[in-house]
């Protein structure tokens, strides 16, 4: 059987917010039929809940600290390999080839074994500094898109943005356009587009939507597919008391927009309608989602294409009174999972698996040889047997402060098990712990109460504080011969 092709569908900032998870705003109804038609990973989690962190480990298949991006921005000067001589060192930031020079990445090795691949739209971190050409058989397109492309209407034009492009004008926007003046119907137009011309030959077509990221612009039609008064309030939108200062922030990121208070509580409408606008971004990334699905059964390509759609990490929508990401919480965390292989496994797997699992996985859904040095492991047995004895922890991270550039200061390690999770926030070059979080998922699914000062949990705190400190290769199944 000649092998199959592989369409990785990366998703900026989408929490578990689509009709399959059971979500009741959502109106998600092209993803929803992928998830019909594959496997659903009910608690599948990135390893650092930003772009940049999230992406690079899933495409290398390392941990954050292994590969030592745990930020956007940071800037420095090395050598560099001849691939990436294109990019200007000045702007060569925060990659994983700093630490890792010679890493493979996912599609860099399929490129290795004979798949073309290609990729349009946010994979990597959306910033010049951030691209890694020698991963592509063709160079990025959409690839690099800055604040003032996800405007249209004049009022979010201004000087301010032609000066730097990176401002941020309002959080929301409808236009009454079409799909493609937005960004991601530009991205899924020309993802078909390569699509046809690639489909003869075996490929690795990456395609990167970047709704629902802020700003929440998308085309009038989708806001419209909801009205603002049924879309729930936040749970729990209080912030909790009893944690540490370093699990908590002041949404920054949503702040930075020229129509949020800078500081302080946001309105009831505000609230509301920055609701609205996600679902609304939600439902827009999702048709274009469905175009993509499209153009496979158009070209006969349905069966023979593995396809996994994956949510770089959650987001909080008011919950905890926290906006956005960058939190160690389970909101954060945990996000989006799906993958359809061809004549395998369909229905919903409840298991522990991490972002790092995806590079062996889809190794292992082509035949491709297995390789070495790999984080994570193949998901595979669970297509077959979801229900098997699988990992008994996810491990994430997120350092503080948060807009230090460069090693961490504090790093925060947070493990989800079966029960609960659990957080140590330490000094990052002693390993001094400066503060714990734990989480009793039996009784506080939203995680806002902190139990690492009662005594009731003293032993389950020693427990945990082991298996956390023991790490990834200590929680694998004790089941699965990983040589298969």
């Amino acid at each position: 059987m000649t092998a199959p092709n592989v369409l990785f569908i990366a998703v900026d900032d989408l929490r578990t917010a689509l009709g399959c998870y059971g979500d009741p705003n959502a109106i998600t109804p092209n993803i929803d039929r992928l998830a019909k038609r594959g496997m659903l990973f009910q608690r599948a989690y990135c390893q650092q809940a930003v772009c940049n962190p999230s992406r690079a480990s899933l495409m290398t298949g390392l941990r954050p600290d292994t590969i030592k991006v745990w930020d956007l921005k940071s800037h420095f000067r090395h050598e560099v390999p001849d691939e990436l001589a294109g990019l200007p060192q000045f702007t060569f930031g925060t990659h994983f080839r700093k630490a890792k020079p010679d890493v493979l990445t996912l599609p860099q090795y399929f490129k290795q074994n004979g798949y073309h691949t290609q990729s349009v739209g946010k994979i990597y971190h959306g910033s010049p500094e951030a691209q890694d050409p020698i991963s592509w058989s063709a160079p990025e397109t959409l690839n690099v898109v800055w604040k003032r492309n996800d405007y249209l209407l004049p009022e979010n034009q201004s000087e301010a943005t032609d000066r730097w492009p990176g401002h941020k004008m309002s959080a929301t926007e409808a236009a009454d356009v079409e799909d493609n003046a937005y960004g991601d119907g530009q991205v899924a137009d020309s993802a078909i587009r390569i699509l046809q011309d690639i489909k003869d030959h075996p490929f690795f077509l990456a395609v990167g939507f970047r709704k629902p990221h802020l700003p929440f612009t998308a085309p009038r039609k989708y806001w419209d597919l909801y009205d603002p008064n049924q879309i729930s309030s936040p749970d729990n939108p209080e912030k909790p008391h009893g944690i540490p200062d370093y699990a908590w922030h002041n949404s920054k990121e949503l702040r930075g927009h020229n129509d949020i208070p800078d500081e302080g509580a946001l309105s009831e409408s505000l609230i509301r309608k920055l609701r609205h606008g996600y679902y609304a971004c939600v439902s827009y990334m999702d048709a274009q989602v469905g175009k993509l699905l499209d153009a496979l059964d158009e070209h006969n390509l349905t069966q023979k294409t593995v396809v996994i759609l994956w949510g770089d990490h959650g987001y909080h929508l008011g919950e905890k009174a926290l906006w956005c990401k960058t939190t160690n919480y389970e909101l954060d965390t945990r996000a989006p999972l799906i993958l359809s292989v061809p004549n395998a496994g369909v229905g919903t797997c409840n298991a522990l698996v991490e972002f790092v699992d995806i590079y062996p996985t889809l190794l292992d859904c082509c035949g491709l040889p297995v390789r070495d040095g790999l984080e994570g492991i193949s998901l595979m047995p669970l297509l077959e047997q979801p229900q098997r004895d699988w990992k008994q922890a996810a491990f994430s991270q997120f350092p503080r402060p948060w807009s230090y550039h460069g090693e961490p200061e504090v790093m925060g390690y947070t493990m989800r098990t079966e029960r609960y999770r659990y957080t140590e926030w330490v000094r990052f070059r002693s390993g001094e712990t400066l503060d714990r979080e734990l989480y009793d998922h039996q009784n506080d699914d939203a995680e806002v109460t902190n139990l690492a000062d009662n005594p009731t949990y003293t032993h389950e705190i020693e427990d945990l504080s082991v298996m956390l400190r023991q790490g990834w290769q200590a929680v694998l199944p004790k089941s699965l011969n990983l040589n298969n």
